[in-house]
């Protein structure tokens, strides 16, 4: 499954790597609902899967933060 191997290498990574690909999703994000907005974006179940892969960083994030 894609996204247990996701989570997985999400945990192998540092703070700051997933702090650099937090801020990567988050403007693929935003770009994607521009496309969208403007009636250029093709495959629209991308948005759904890009906020997903933020929440799986964020709370990535918030179980090493407790460790």
């Amino acid at each position: 499954m894609k996204s247990s191997n996701y989570l997985k290498e999400l945990n192998t990574k540092s703070v700051e790597e997933l702090n650099e690909e937090l801020t990567s999703a988050k403007k693929e994000l935003f770009n994607l609902r521009f496309q969208n907005a403007t009636n250029q974006l093709d495959n629209t179940a991308r948005i759904h899967e890009v906020r997903k892969n933020i929440a799986r960083i964020q709370t990535v994030l918030t179980q090493k933060a407790a460790d």
